[in-house]
């Protein structure tokens, strides 16, 4: 058998990506959305409404309803689950779930009619606080102080004590329920929860996932005690174990025999959706950087050694493929690029090659912070960009040295902000939708001098999972896998230009220099 199945249980959807390792061909691919196919749960965007901005949460019965209905969905769709011949899964970062005792018995699953059937009573938090949350910011402060600074928190789980993580979650359910946390036997993050409803048994937290928790420590890859004794007491015994992300944590549970499944289904461990995506854009090698370009960029690659963000910007977790990945959020992406095309009543036709055709390289100094809503890499709580330059584009009267302001602005910071993984990027992939401008895509190229391949992957996280069943059944090696499915097409790459990279060289230590003056 040669078809694997990945999973991917995100903030909204539940998604199914089957590959097949002998044709080298994705055979399978459908998302159902929380808010269309599970309405009962009343959470159109996947969480709960709350009064309290900072709250955001998730009904984690509703996560295994997801995972009955994909799996209904792909029988009735025709797939011969009886094929898959392994399984792993990618879910949302950081969100946890609280368990009692009785779902480390054998057997809690076997006569279960549904999983969240046999989940509800064994939850004792009703719901889970997901990634979107940030309403732990005693607790963080808390944390760091216990471990000496944030440095000290940083140096050992890769990143500053930070509100969406499961530490200062699992820290701030403690103070505030201490009945319901003692009763609480085991703590699992998203992936390793949707894992265990797999395997019907308590599974474990692969060192991937398990970096976003601020409670592993990345040089021995096992719980930090201090960190545990200055989140919650007695957290030690209510953590799973932890593996590395090839780990095989067990067999299918009889449960999903319904659906077609075949006794002995394997299972790979579950991680997050950032080491997922990853993997999914072929991203597993040290070398190569990813540049998402969504909502939010996202800059994520593998690294070599283990370094960490003095800044405390950039996360650090566990590569699947062995070794660490950096993360780094911006999240004045295509916020910022769709209102500076309002703002000149631009189309994105007009944005992409009008602005590049009329201006050149290095904008003629004029440099713009794009800070248009408060951004986190660098801090910067007061909105608002920054123009610095000529009179007419300080005036904002410019429109095309306004569009190349921001990108080359996008592309510096990106830059600036990963020089801490010290680490040559040979190429960059791109994805999301601003990279279908060759623009901007150009721009890229010369500031990081590395050329740019452009993916259109749809579902990198379950693709990213797909992938690593694959690699953990020994179907195909991490080389193999990125060739046959995260294959780019050559006539889209962007090479940099060796005059315009030198002009960068130069104005990033314009733009470093700027955005200082306004940060501190």
């Amino acid at each position: 058998m040669a078809k694997f199945l990945g999973l991917d249980c995100s903030t909204q959807s539940i998604t199914a990506v089957i590959l097949d390792s002998n044709h080298k061909t994705i055979v399978y691919q459908k998302s159902l959305s929380y808010g269309k196919f599970l309405p009962e749960y009343k959470s159109p965007d996947g969480f709960l409404i709350h009064p309290d901005p900072l709250i955001k949460h998730s009904n984690p019965l509703m996560w295994a309803s997801a995972l009955d209905l994909i799996c209904q969905t792909m029988q009735d769709d025709g797939v011969n689950l009886a094929e898959i011949a392994g399984i792993s899964g990618s879910a949302q970062q950081h969100g946890t779930v609280y368990l009692n005792k009785d779902f480390l018995r054998e057997d809690w699953l076997l006569k279960a009619e549904s999983l969240a059937g046999a989940v509800k009573a064994l939850l004792t938090r009703e719901s889970s606080p997901i990634w979107m949350d940030s309403s732990t910011f005693a607790d963080c402060r808390r944390i760091d102080a216990a471990l000496g600074g944030p440095e000290q928190v940083r140096l050992r789980s890769g990143s500053s004590a930070t509100e969406r993580f499961a530490g200062p979650q699992i820290s701030r359910f403690a103070r505030e329920d201490a009945n319901a946390y003692a009763g609480t036997a085991v703590i699992h993050l998203v992936s390793s929860f949707m894992a265990s409803l797999l395997i019907g048994a308590s599974a474990p937290i692969d060192h991937g996932d398990g970096a976003g928790m601020n409670l592993l420590n990345l040089s021995t890859l096992q719980w930090d005690a201090e960190l545990l004794a200055a989140t919650a007491p007695n957290l030690d015994i209510k953590l799973p174990q932890l593996v590395p992300s090839t780990h095989i944590i067990g067999e299918i549970h009889p449960y999903f025999c319904r659906y077609g499944f075949r006794k002995a289904t394997p299972v790979i461990a579950w991680s997050g959706d950032n080491p997922n995506s990853l993997i999914g854009v072929g991203g597993w090698k040290p070398g190569t950087a990813v540049i998402s370009l969504g909502t939010s960029d996202t800059f994520f690659a593998a690294m070599d050694r283990m370094a960490t963000d003095p800044e405390g910007y950039g996360h650090v977790f566990g590569n699947p493929a062995g070794g660490f990945m950096s993360l780094i959020c911006f999240k004045n992406g295509s916020l910022a690029r769709e209102q500076i095309r309002k703002q000149y009543d631009l189309s994105w036709q007009e944005f992409d090659t009008c602005a590049f055709e009329l201006t050149q390289p290095g904008n003629g100094g004029n440099i713009m912070l794009p800070y248009f809503t408060p951004e986190i890499t660098p801090l910067v709580l007061n909105a608002g960009p920054v123009f610095e330059g000529n009179s007419m584009f300080k005036a904002q009267k410019s429109a095309a040295a306004a569009v190349r302001a921001l990108v080359e602005a996008q592309a510096m910071t990106m830059r600036l902000h990963s020089a801490w993984q010290q680490q040559k990027t040979k190429k960059v992939r791109v994805t999301g939708g601003a990279s279908k401008s060759d623009g901007i895509c150009q721009v890229i190229a010369d500031v990081f001098d590395a050329g740019v391949e452009r993916l259109q992957i749809s579902d990198s996280g379950a693709q990213g999972a797909a992938m690593r069943a694959t690699q953990g059944g020994g179907a195909m090696d991490w080389a193999s896998l990125s060739r046959s499915f995260c294959a780019c097409d050559a006539g889209k790459t962007r090479k940099p230009i060796p005059a315009n990279v030198a002009i960068y060289n130069e104005l990033i230590n314009d733009y470093a220099a700027l955005e200082k003056s306004i940060t501190g």
